[in-house]
């Protein structure tokens, strides 16, 4: 009788693991989805933002040629203080 006894025993602690194991493993995807359910929306309140950043600076279309313009003052000004200074 001993043989039964301790042969259905461990069919019951099998059966225990195997439901603890599924519990685990269950907790993490649903860990898992939820992170990812959680990323998914900060991506598209990022994704907003990006949008509302580049139609308030698409508005900047003469920024090269402010650029440039500025380049040619910062070269006067150097050839003035040149003359100016004597070197």
């Amino acid at each position: 009788m001993p043989t039964v006894i301790g042969a259905s025993t461990g069919w019951a602690i099998g059966l225990v693991l195997g439901i603890v194991v599924t519990l685990v493993a269950a907790a993490i995807v649903i860990t898992i989805v939820v992170l990812a359910t959680r990323i998914a929306k900060q991506a598209h309140m990022a994704v907003e933002g990006v949008e509302k950043v580049r139609a308030q600076t698409a508005e900047l279309n003469g920024i090269p040629q402010i650029n440039d313009s500025g380049v040619r003052i910062l070269h006067s000004a150097r050839a003035l203080r040149k003359v100016a200074v004597g070197k």
